[in-house]
């Protein structure tokens, strides 16, 4: 990480590319452990949590799926609820730029923890000037 984060808050782009063994998978490993190491937060939505359980879902099986959120949990990721705040906050960001509900959600979270958001989804270049972006390859 470029510089030290206060928050790490994860999308659905970066666990689907560690858990689908993508490029990113290893970057995705490396910034799980070293946030541990430097006692960062991680987080994600309960949003993005779903997302991800039901991509893993159907693929996979329900158990299946609901290992995968509770390892998630195991590698120190809070799931964070949406409150009026991050929901209002993703509103303006759906407005403003046009992205999808559920990236303006994880917009609205890394903005509202004063954290950067872990992605390797090109649809965040338009919320740049507002959210830090940590860019996974």
């Amino acid at each position: 990480m470029a510089m030290k984060a206060k928050s790490l808050v994860l999308d659905t782009w970066a666990i689907i590319a560690f858990y689908e063994e993508e490029h990113a998978a290893q970057q995705v490993a490396d910034i799980f452990t070293q946030a541990n190491e430097e006692g960062i937060p991680l987080c994600m939505s309960v949003v993005h949590a779903g997302e991800v359980w039901y991509v893993t879902a159907r693929k996979t099986s329900a158990a299946e799926a609901d290992e995968t959120i509770e390892e998630l949990r195991s590698f120190g990721i809070q799931l964070e609820d949406v409150d009026w705040k991050i929901s209002r906050q993703a509103g303006v960001f759906k407005s403003k730029y046009k992205i999808s509900y559920a990236d303006a959600i994880a917009a609205a979270l890394a903005l509202h923890k004063n954290g950067h958001l872990v992605t390797g989804d090109r649809e965040f270049k338009r919320v740049e000037n507002d959210v830090k972006i940590v860019w996974l390859t």
